[in-house]
Protein backbone atom coordinates (compact mmCIF):
# COMPACT_ATOMS: atom_id res chain seq x y z
CA UNK A 1 0.00 0.00 0.00
CA UNK A 2 1.37 3.38 -1.48
CA UNK A 3 0.92 6.65 1.09
CA UNK A 4 1.32 10.25 0.01
CA UNK A 5 3.01 11.65 3.32
CA UNK A 6 4.00 14.91 4.84
CA UNK A 7 5.24 15.56 8.26
CA UNK A 8 3.01 13.52 10.25
CA UNK A 9 2.77 15.05 13.36
CA UNK A 10 0.43 18.03 11.25
CA UNK A 11 -2.95 17.25 9.66
CA UNK A 12 -5.84 18.82 8.26
CA UNK A 13 -8.36 16.14 10.12
CA UNK A 14 -6.61 13.27 12.37
CA UNK A 15 -9.11 10.26 12.29
CA UNK A 16 -8.82 7.94 15.72
CA UNK A 17 -9.68 5.30 14.28
CA UNK A 18 -8.59 2.61 11.10
CA UNK A 19 -11.39 0.47 11.24
CA UNK A 20 -13.94 0.63 8.44
CA UNK A 21 -15.84 3.49 9.88
CA UNK A 22 -12.34 5.56 10.21
CA UNK A 23 -11.19 4.82 6.70
CA UNK A 24 -14.56 5.50 5.27
CA UNK A 25 -13.87 8.82 7.00
CA UNK A 26 -10.34 9.03 6.30
CA UNK A 27 -11.30 8.04 2.35
CA UNK A 28 -13.59 10.86 2.09
CA UNK A 29 -11.84 13.64 3.98
CA UNK A 30 -8.84 13.00 1.67
CA UNK A 31 -11.09 13.13 -1.46
CA UNK A 32 -12.58 16.61 -0.67
CA UNK A 33 -8.87 17.91 -0.38
CA UNK A 34 -7.69 17.44 3.21
CA UNK A 35 -4.60 16.70 4.33
CA UNK A 36 -5.63 12.94 6.55
CA UNK A 37 -3.85 11.53 9.78
CA UNK A 38 -5.28 8.02 10.80
CA UNK A 39 -4.09 6.71 14.13
CA UNK A 40 -4.65 3.15 15.95
CA UNK A 41 -3.36 1.44 18.60
CA UNK A 42 -3.72 -1.81 16.59
CA UNK A 43 -3.62 -2.68 12.40
CA UNK A 44 -6.02 -1.87 10.34
CA UNK A 45 -9.19 -3.63 11.03
CA UNK A 46 -8.05 -4.78 14.39
CA UNK A 47 -11.66 -4.33 16.46
CA UNK A 48 -14.84 -4.64 15.27
CA UNK A 49 -14.37 -4.42 11.77
CA UNK A 50 -12.21 -7.74 11.54
CA UNK A 51 -14.58 -9.85 13.54
CA UNK A 52 -17.57 -8.78 11.39
CA UNK A 53 -19.69 -10.51 8.67
CA UNK A 54 -19.54 -7.51 5.79
CA UNK A 55 -23.39 -6.64 6.12
CA UNK A 56 -24.66 -3.96 3.65
CA UNK A 57 -28.12 -4.14 4.74
CA UNK A 58 -31.25 -1.80 4.19
CA UNK A 59 -33.98 -5.04 4.98
CA UNK A 60 -32.74 -4.97 9.11
CA UNK A 61 -33.76 -0.96 9.86
CA UNK A 62 -36.90 0.49 10.84
CA UNK A 63 -38.22 3.40 8.68
CA UNK A 64 -36.50 6.68 10.18
CA UNK A 65 -32.92 8.43 10.53
CA UNK A 66 -30.86 5.10 10.02
CA UNK A 67 -32.81 3.55 7.30
CA UNK A 68 -32.23 6.96 5.42
CA UNK A 69 -28.15 6.24 6.26
CA UNK A 70 -28.44 2.79 5.12
CA UNK A 71 -29.88 3.39 1.84
CA UNK A 72 -27.66 6.36 0.71
CA UNK A 73 -24.53 3.99 2.19
CA UNK A 74 -25.46 1.46 0.21
CA UNK A 75 -25.57 3.55 -2.82
CA UNK A 76 -22.21 4.81 -1.66
CA UNK A 77 -20.88 0.75 -1.61
CA UNK A 78 -21.98 0.25 -5.42
CA UNK A 79 -19.89 3.39 -6.34
CA UNK A 80 -16.99 2.18 -4.24
CA UNK A 81 -17.25 -1.24 -5.71
CA UNK A 82 -16.39 -0.05 -9.43
CA UNK A 83 -13.01 0.18 -8.02
CA UNK A 84 -12.61 -3.62 -6.78
CA UNK A 85 -11.06 -4.73 -3.89
CA UNK A 86 -13.57 -5.19 -1.97
CA UNK A 87 -15.31 -8.43 -2.36
CA UNK A 88 -18.64 -6.45 -2.76
CA UNK A 89 -21.56 -9.15 -3.41
CA UNK A 90 -24.79 -7.85 -4.69
CA UNK A 91 -26.48 -11.14 -3.57
CA UNK A 92 -29.68 -9.54 -1.71
CA UNK A 93 -31.25 -10.60 1.69
CA UNK A 94 -33.67 -13.32 2.44
CA UNK A 95 -35.73 -12.38 5.45
CA UNK A 96 -38.11 -15.33 6.27
CA UNK A 97 -40.43 -15.72 8.31
CA UNK A 98 -41.64 -19.21 10.65
CA UNK A 99 -45.42 -18.76 10.96
CA UNK A 100 -48.08 -16.84 9.30
CA UNK A 101 -48.46 -13.90 11.61
CA UNK A 102 -44.74 -13.12 11.88
CA UNK A 103 -45.10 -13.27 8.04
CA UNK A 104 -47.65 -10.39 7.87
CA UNK A 105 -45.37 -8.31 10.18
CA UNK A 106 -42.77 -8.51 8.32
CA UNK A 107 -44.92 -7.34 5.14
CA UNK A 108 -45.74 -4.25 7.15
CA UNK A 109 -42.23 -3.54 8.21
CA UNK A 110 -41.48 -3.90 4.29
CA UNK A 111 -44.21 -1.63 3.36
CA UNK A 112 -43.32 1.12 5.89
CA UNK A 113 -39.24 1.09 4.79
CA UNK A 114 -39.90 1.85 1.54
CA UNK A 115 -37.15 0.32 0.20
CA UNK A 116 -37.22 -2.21 -3.08
CA UNK A 117 -38.26 -5.80 -1.77
CA UNK A 118 -40.80 -8.58 -3.03
CA UNK A 119 -43.19 -10.34 -0.68
CA UNK A 120 -42.56 -14.50 -1.19
CA UNK A 121 -44.91 -16.85 -0.07
CA UNK A 122 -43.77 -20.03 1.82
CA UNK A 123 -44.28 -22.32 -1.46
CA UNK A 124 -41.94 -20.25 -3.29
CA UNK A 125 -39.30 -19.63 -1.07
CA UNK A 126 -37.11 -22.24 -2.54
CA UNK A 127 -36.82 -20.97 -5.56
CA UNK A 128 -34.52 -17.74 -3.85
CA UNK A 129 -33.00 -20.64 -1.81
CA UNK A 130 -33.15 -24.73 -2.79
CA UNK A 131 -32.03 -26.09 0.69
CA UNK A 132 -34.03 -23.92 2.56
CA UNK A 133 -36.73 -25.93 4.96
CA UNK A 134 -39.81 -26.34 4.06
CA UNK A 135 -41.07 -25.95 7.27
CA UNK A 136 -41.59 -21.95 6.86
CA UNK A 137 -44.68 -19.34 6.21
CA UNK A 138 -42.65 -16.92 3.89
CA UNK A 139 -40.21 -14.33 3.48
CA UNK A 140 -39.21 -10.84 1.93
CA UNK A 141 -36.54 -10.66 -0.15
CA UNK A 142 -34.39 -7.38 -0.27
CA UNK A 143 -32.48 -6.92 -3.25
CA UNK A 144 -30.08 -4.37 -2.02
CA UNK A 145 -29.30 -6.03 0.21
CA UNK A 146 -25.09 -6.89 -0.50
CA UNK A 147 -21.76 -8.23 1.56
CA UNK A 148 -18.15 -6.97 1.41
CA UNK A 149 -14.88 -8.63 3.07
CA UNK A 150 -15.06 -6.35 6.10
CA UNK A 151 -10.54 -6.43 6.33
CA UNK A 152 -10.20 -6.08 2.65
CA UNK A 153 -13.03 -3.06 2.65
CA UNK A 154 -11.24 -1.02 5.29
CA UNK A 155 -7.74 -1.47 3.68
CA UNK A 156 -8.89 -0.86 0.36
CA UNK A 157 -10.75 2.17 1.69
CA UNK A 158 -7.27 3.47 2.83
CA UNK A 159 -5.60 2.90 -0.22
CA UNK A 160 -7.80 3.88 -2.53
CA UNK A 161 -7.72 7.69 -0.14
CA UNK A 162 -4.33 7.85 -0.26
CA UNK A 163 -4.15 7.61 -4.19
CA UNK A 164 -4.40 10.30 -6.55
CA UNK A 165 -8.01 10.90 -7.40
CA UNK A 166 -8.69 13.48 -4.52
CA UNK A 167 -6.73 16.57 -4.04
CA UNK A 168 -5.73 15.96 -0.25
CA UNK A 169 -3.26 13.17 1.42
CA UNK A 170 -3.53 10.29 3.47
CA UNK A 171 -1.12 9.07 6.38
CA UNK A 172 -1.75 5.75 8.16
CA UNK A 173 0.19 5.68 12.03
CA UNK A 174 -0.68 1.98 13.47
CA UNK A 175 0.40 1.48 17.28
CA UNK A 176 0.07 4.70 18.25
CA UNK A 177 -2.40 4.77 20.97
CA UNK A 178 -4.24 8.10 21.46
CA UNK A 179 -3.41 9.02 25.23
CA UNK A 180 -4.86 13.07 25.38
CA UNK A 181 -6.21 16.01 23.84
CA UNK A 182 -4.47 19.00 22.68
CA UNK A 183 -6.79 22.03 23.59
CA UNK A 184 -6.01 25.90 22.46
CA UNK A 185 -8.87 27.45 24.28
CA UNK A 186 -12.00 25.71 23.90
CA UNK A 187 -11.00 24.22 20.54
CA UNK A 188 -8.68 21.17 20.27
CA UNK A 189 -6.26 20.99 17.96
CA UNK A 190 -4.93 17.74 18.14
CA UNK A 191 -4.07 14.63 19.90
CA UNK A 192 -1.31 12.99 22.04
CA UNK A 193 -0.38 9.48 20.91
CA UNK A 194 2.35 6.83 22.32
CA UNK A 195 4.29 8.03 19.42
CA UNK A 196 3.93 11.81 20.10
CA UNK A 197 1.73 14.72 19.20
CA UNK A 198 -0.18 14.83 16.09
CA UNK A 199 -1.92 18.63 15.76
CA UNK A 200 -4.69 19.21 12.90
CA UNK A 201 -7.59 21.17 12.62
CA UNK A 202 -10.28 18.40 13.51
CA UNK A 203 -10.36 15.23 15.22
CA UNK A 204 -12.90 12.56 14.56
CA UNK A 205 -13.42 9.86 16.90
CA UNK A 206 -14.04 6.71 15.00
CA UNK A 207 -12.99 4.31 17.50
CA UNK A 208 -15.40 2.02 17.34
CA UNK A 209 -16.41 0.12 21.11
CA UNK A 210 -13.45 2.56 22.56
CA UNK A 211 -15.46 5.54 21.20
CA UNK A 212 -16.88 6.49 24.40
CA UNK A 213 -13.12 6.15 26.27
CA UNK A 214 -11.99 8.66 23.18
CA UNK A 215 -14.98 10.94 23.90
CA UNK A 216 -13.62 10.51 27.50
CA UNK A 217 -10.25 12.28 26.89
CA UNK A 218 -11.87 15.53 25.45
CA UNK A 219 -14.37 15.35 28.43
CA UNK A 220 -17.52 14.51 26.94
CA UNK A 221 -19.70 11.53 27.82
CA UNK A 222 -20.91 8.88 24.83
CA UNK A 223 -22.58 5.85 26.18
CA UNK A 224 -21.15 3.57 24.34
CA UNK A 225 -20.35 -0.13 25.19
CA UNK A 226 -19.31 -3.46 24.16
CA UNK A 227 -22.13 -6.24 22.99
CA UNK A 228 -20.63 -9.67 22.05
CA UNK A 229 -21.02 -11.74 19.38
CA UNK A 230 -20.20 -14.72 17.95
CA UNK A 231 -19.82 -16.02 14.71
CA UNK A 232 -19.20 -19.87 13.30
CA UNK A 233 -17.64 -20.47 10.35
CA UNK A 234 -17.67 -23.79 8.25
CA UNK A 235 -15.51 -26.31 5.49
CA UNK A 236 -15.19 -24.84 2.70
CA UNK A 237 -18.17 -26.68 0.39
CA UNK A 238 -17.36 -27.54 -3.14
CA UNK A 239 -20.70 -26.22 -4.68
CA UNK A 240 -22.35 -23.08 -3.27
CA UNK A 241 -25.06 -24.00 -0.56
CA UNK A 242 -26.89 -20.58 0.30
CA UNK A 243 -27.10 -17.98 -2.20
CA UNK A 244 -27.92 -15.08 -0.38
CA UNK A 245 -27.70 -13.47 2.87
CA UNK A 246 -30.38 -15.59 4.64
CA UNK A 247 -32.04 -14.46 8.58
CA UNK A 248 -35.13 -15.07 10.25
CA UNK A 249 -37.39 -12.03 11.40
CA UNK A 250 -35.77 -12.92 15.17
CA UNK A 251 -32.73 -10.76 13.49
CA UNK A 252 -34.26 -7.80 13.26
CA UNK A 253 -35.85 -7.47 17.14
CA UNK A 254 -32.69 -8.47 18.73
CA UNK A 255 -30.95 -5.73 16.90
CA UNK A 256 -33.29 -2.92 17.78
CA UNK A 257 -33.02 -5.12 21.75
CA UNK A 258 -32.22 -3.30 24.69
CA UNK A 259 -31.46 -6.28 26.68
CA UNK A 260 -27.92 -7.04 28.32
CA UNK A 261 -28.79 -10.96 28.29
CA UNK A 262 -27.99 -13.34 25.69
CA UNK A 263 -30.22 -13.15 22.15
CA UNK A 264 -29.55 -15.00 19.32
CA UNK A 265 -31.18 -15.30 16.14
CA UNK A 266 -30.31 -17.58 12.52
CA UNK A 267 -28.30 -15.49 10.06
CA UNK A 268 -26.74 -17.69 7.64
CA UNK A 269 -24.87 -16.26 4.03
CA UNK A 270 -22.09 -18.01 2.08
CA UNK A 271 -18.62 -16.52 1.17
CA UNK A 272 -16.65 -16.52 -2.13
CA UNK A 273 -14.24 -18.69 -0.63
CA UNK A 274 -17.22 -21.37 -0.17
CA UNK A 275 -17.33 -20.78 3.69
CA UNK A 276 -20.34 -20.29 5.31
CA UNK A 277 -20.57 -18.12 8.09
CA UNK A 278 -23.47 -18.24 11.08
CA UNK A 279 -25.12 -16.17 13.34
CA UNK A 280 -25.66 -14.45 15.03
CA UNK A 281 -25.52 -13.62 19.03
CA UNK A 282 -25.48 -11.10 21.43
CA UNK A 283 -24.97 -10.20 24.99
CA UNK A 284 -23.53 -7.49 26.74
CA UNK A 285 -20.46 -9.34 29.21
CA UNK A 286 -17.85 -6.61 28.74
CA UNK A 287 -14.92 -7.47 26.53
CA UNK A 288 -14.59 -10.85 27.58
CA UNK A 289 -13.58 -12.81 24.74
CA UNK A 290 -14.36 -16.22 26.49
CA UNK A 291 -15.58 -18.73 23.88
CA UNK A 292 -19.39 -19.88 24.57
CA UNK A 293 -20.17 -23.62 23.52
CA UNK A 294 -23.55 -23.77 24.42
CA UNK A 295 -23.73 -20.21 22.07
CA UNK A 296 -22.11 -21.77 19.47
CA UNK A 297 -24.13 -24.89 19.79
CA UNK A 298 -27.55 -22.85 19.47
CA UNK A 299 -25.98 -20.93 16.12
CA UNK A 300 -25.47 -24.45 14.92
CA UNK A 301 -28.89 -25.80 15.72
CA UNK A 302 -30.78 -22.80 14.45
CA UNK A 303 -29.11 -23.17 11.64
CA UNK A 304 -29.43 -26.52 10.49
CA UNK A 305 -33.37 -25.48 11.44
CA UNK A 306 -33.56 -23.18 8.62
CA UNK A 307 -30.63 -25.21 6.47
CA UNK A 308 -31.23 -28.65 7.36
CA UNK A 309 -27.82 -30.17 4.45
CA UNK A 310 -25.88 -28.14 7.05
CA UNK A 311 -25.88 -31.10 9.27
CA UNK A 312 -23.56 -32.89 7.43
CA UNK A 313 -21.00 -30.16 7.36
CA UNK A 314 -18.07 -29.53 9.53
CA UNK A 315 -18.25 -26.45 11.43
CA UNK A 316 -14.10 -25.61 11.75
CA UNK A 317 -14.03 -22.60 13.61
CA UNK A 318 -15.74 -19.59 15.66
CA UNK A 319 -14.67 -15.81 16.73
CA UNK A 320 -15.95 -13.33 18.47
CA UNK A 321 -16.35 -9.03 18.03
CA UNK A 322 -17.47 -6.63 19.89
CA UNK A 323 -20.22 -4.47 18.53
CA UNK A 324 -20.19 -0.77 19.45
CA UNK A 325 -24.24 -0.24 21.32
CA UNK A 326 -25.67 3.10 22.14
CA UNK A 327 -28.55 2.82 24.39
CA UNK A 328 -31.01 4.43 21.45
CA UNK A 329 -29.57 2.05 18.50
CA UNK A 330 -28.29 4.83 16.53
CA UNK A 331 -24.87 5.87 15.78
CA UNK A 332 -22.79 8.77 16.83
CA UNK A 333 -22.25 11.14 14.17
CA UNK A 334 -21.15 14.63 13.49
CA UNK A 335 -19.56 17.31 15.27
CA UNK A 336 -19.47 17.99 19.27
CA UNK A 337 -21.21 21.17 20.09
CA UNK A 338 -19.34 20.44 23.57
CA UNK A 339 -15.88 21.06 22.07
CA UNK A 340 -15.01 22.44 19.02
CA UNK A 341 -13.02 20.65 16.66
CA UNK A 342 -14.29 17.10 18.04
CA UNK A 343 -16.17 14.83 15.68
CA UNK A 344 -17.64 11.49 15.87
CA UNK A 345 -18.35 8.49 13.82
CA UNK A 346 -18.98 5.79 16.65
CA UNK A 347 -21.55 3.80 17.87
CA UNK A 348 -22.76 2.16 14.54
CA UNK A 349 -23.05 -1.12 16.65
CA UNK A 350 -23.83 -4.03 14.06
CA UNK A 351 -24.36 -1.89 11.22
CA UNK A 352 -21.07 -0.06 10.99
CA UNK A 353 -19.64 -1.98 7.86
CA UNK A 354 -22.77 -1.42 5.95
CA UNK A 355 -22.89 2.76 7.35
CA UNK A 356 -19.41 3.47 6.52
CA UNK A 357 -19.15 5.39 3.35
CA UNK A 358 -22.28 7.34 4.56
CA UNK A 359 -20.79 8.34 7.40
CA UNK A 360 -17.82 9.15 6.16
CA UNK A 361 -19.43 11.08 3.77
CA UNK A 362 -21.73 12.97 5.36
CA UNK A 363 -18.65 14.02 8.14
CA UNK A 364 -16.53 15.07 4.98
CA UNK A 365 -19.48 17.96 3.83
CA UNK A 366 -19.73 18.88 7.58
CA UNK A 367 -16.16 19.71 7.88
CA UNK A 368 -15.38 21.22 4.45
CA UNK A 369 -18.44 23.34 5.06
CA UNK A 370 -20.64 21.74 2.90
CA UNK A 371 -24.74 21.04 3.97
CA UNK A 372 -24.68 17.40 4.73
CA UNK A 373 -26.70 15.13 2.06
CA UNK A 374 -28.69 13.88 5.18
CA UNK A 375 -30.13 15.71 8.44
CA UNK A 376 -28.14 14.55 11.32
CA UNK A 377 -29.97 16.01 14.22
CA UNK A 378 -31.01 12.37 15.21
CA UNK A 379 -27.27 11.26 15.08
CA UNK A 380 -25.82 14.27 17.26
CA UNK A 381 -23.26 13.62 20.07
CA UNK A 382 -25.02 15.82 22.87
CA UNK A 383 -28.71 13.58 22.87
CA UNK A 384 -27.52 12.05 25.49
CA UNK A 385 -27.63 13.12 29.35
CA UNK A 386 -24.14 13.67 30.65
CA UNK A 387 -24.80 11.35 33.75
CA UNK A 388 -26.89 8.43 31.13
CA UNK A 389 -25.08 5.37 30.57
CA UNK A 390 -26.57 1.96 28.11
CA UNK A 391 -28.89 -0.25 30.53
Amino acid sequence: MTYYLRRWWMSDVIVVGAGVVGAACAYYAARAGLDVTVLDRGPVAGGTTGSGEGNVLVSDKEPGPELELAVLSNRLWRDLAGHGGFEFEAKGGLVVAETGEVQRQLGELAAKQDVEHVIVPGPELREHEPHLTNELAGGVFYPQDAQVQPMLAAARLLELGAGSFGHGTLRLRLGAEVSGVIRSGERIRGVRTTHGDVLGDAVINAAGTWGGEVAALAGVNLPILPRRGFILVTEPLPEPLIRHKVYTAAYVTNVASDSADLETSAVIEGTPAGTVLIGASRERVGFDRTTSVPVLAKLAAQAVALFPALREVRAIRSYCGFRPYCPDHLPVIGADPRVSGLYHACGHEGAGIGLAPATGHLLAQLITGGRPDLDLHSFRPDRFAESQEAP
